[in-house]
């Protein structure tokens, strides 16, 4: 996928909190690029990761097996 996860400036949109708690195990080194992007931002690093998942579901095609509907 040659597509950029694009990250402009905070909007009301995000400063909201309609959020759940969830946890979640990563790489160490997937959080500390997320922690990267979240000190250039004004973003923390919930909302990007909220943000990434977001655009993952938007972008995913699923292609199921053949037994699969």
């Amino acid at each position: 996928m040659s597509e950029k996860f694009i990250v402009t400036s905070k909007t009301a949109k995000y400063k909201e909190d309609p959020y759940n708690i969830t946890t979640l195990r990563m790489p160490k080194e997937i959080r500390q690029e997320f922690d990267k992007l979240a000190g250039k931002s004004d973003y923390s690093r919930n909302q990007l990761m909220c943000m990434a998942l977001q655009y993952a579901l938007d972008n995913l095609q699923f292609i199921p097996e053949n037994n699969e509907q």
